[in-house]
């Protein structure tokens, strides 16, 4: 979990270093769906495995499958397919910009509670807003 509003933001080494976790399991939960979606059209629409390859990472970016599925069996799973690999590219952008986000919202509230310490001490506010 990250750090409440109330401690200090953390140090710019730190925060890198949570920045490349998240890269490292965006990228984990891609590679598994890449290579569920490979061996599904493989072996449900007996595709080669790089036509496999385009037709998956064309669903996980976003673009739709390249060719046409013959087997009904093929054309479910792409269907299915599709609708996750909407969810997990989502999910994978979310998973990096959450601690960019979190780090900008926590910069605001830090520098909200310092205007408040200031106002509460009556010294006047460093921004003052007309």
């Amino acid at each position: 979990m990250y750090e409440p509003r109330h401690e200090p933001l953390l140090p710019r080494a730190q925060f890198f270093r949570r920045l490349g976790r998240h890269s490292l399991w965006a990228l984990g939960v891609l590679l598994l769906s890449l290579a569920i979606g490979m061996a599904g059209f493989h072996w449900l629409s007996q595709e080669s495995w790089v036509d496999a390859f385009v037709n998956s990472t064309m669903l996980l970016g976003g673009m739709g499958p390249v060719g046409s599925f013959d087997s009904t069996a093929g054309k479910l799973f792409a269907g299915l397919y599709a609708l996750y690999a909407g969810i997990v590219f989502l999910g994978a952008a979310a998973l990096l910009i959450a601690p960019v986000l979190h780090r900008m919202l926590h910069k605001l509230h830090l520098a909200e509670e310092k205007r408040n310490r200031r106002r509460r001490a009556g010294k006047p506010s460093k921004n003052k807003q007309m």
